[in-house]
């Protein structure tokens, strides 16, 4: 591959949740772009498809582990595994969630609300944060740079029913990505939110579901239609890449215009 803006064939990224959905379209672009690979995830069988998919695609190398981004202890040691297995690591994309899953806050019970931030904020903020540690460390060894990536949502934005777990980890993550931005800038490490509209995952349900919801929703998207995982193939190599070198704090919207409509 010939060296270009966007060559990622000396970069090592870490994407947790990257066996599937945004994630993967992410890896994707990465991959696409001769980068190496690391990706977290809980199924084996779908990490197993994504490394063969990704390997397709043009990585130089993924790795998968199996790892629960719940779990402090997880999180460390997949980190220590990452850095013996490729030595270094560019950039982290912080992804990992599931669906909110609710449609009244009253429907959601206390433990379902601690369930899901234990995975889309905490584990997020600690995924990021060891991440950090790893970035920090090479530059204080004299090679400064490192993109922190976190996967937000247009719930930063609207308020939407029954979604309160989904949003407060939202708008955590992003006030955790403007501390890092504006703790770690002097380090060359930036941070940044991508923040997706609709877009159609298997979480959205199966392909009969999916059909019916973009159908619905693609007349109220200035480009007419909902979003799909290759739209984050592009920020993915973007953000990974040194292009992106002077961005950071910044919360970047792949929504097909549907926050400035009229």
């Amino acid at each position: 591959m010939q060296s270009s803006l966007f060559d990622l064939s000396s970069k090592v990224a870490l994407v947790t949740g990257g066996n599937g959905g945004i994630g993967l379209g992410f890896a994707r672009g990465i991959a696409k772009q001769g980068g190496s690979i690391a990706i977290w995830g809980r199924n084996q069988e779908k990490n197993k498809a994504a490394v063969e998919d990704l390997l397709s695609a043009g990585a130089a190398k993924v790795v998968a582990y199996q790892i629960d981004v719940a779990n402090e202890e997880a999180i460390i040691a997949g980190y220590d595994a990452l850095m013996a297995e490729f030595g270094r690591l560019d950039c982290v994309f912080a992804n990992a969630g599931g669906p909110p899953g609710f449609k009244s806050v009253f429907d959601m019970p206390t433990a379902a609300w601690h369930e899901f931030l234990d995975v889309a904020l905490h584990g997020a903020f600690i995924t990021l944060r060891e991440g950090a540690r790893h970035m920090v460390a090479r530059a204080e060894a004299g090679e400064p740079g490192g993109s922190l990536v976190a996967c937000g949502s247009l719930s930063l934005f609207q308020g939407i029913p029954g979604k309160q777990n989904y949003a407060a980890s939202k708008a955590g993550i992003g006030a955790v990505i403007r501390c890092m931005a504006t703790e770690f800038g002097p380090l060359g490490i930036r941070a940044n939110v991508v923040a997706p509209g609709l877009i159609m995952t298997p979480m959205m349900g199966d392909e009969k579901m999916q059909e019916a919801v973009a159908g619905h929703f693609a007349p109220t998207v200035p480009m007419k239609r909902v979003g799909r995982i290759e739209d984050f193939e592009g920020i993915g190599a973007f953000l990974c890449s040194d292009a992106s070198s002077f961005m950071t704090g910044e919360t970047i919207t792949i929504d097909g215009g549907y926050m400035v409509r009229p």
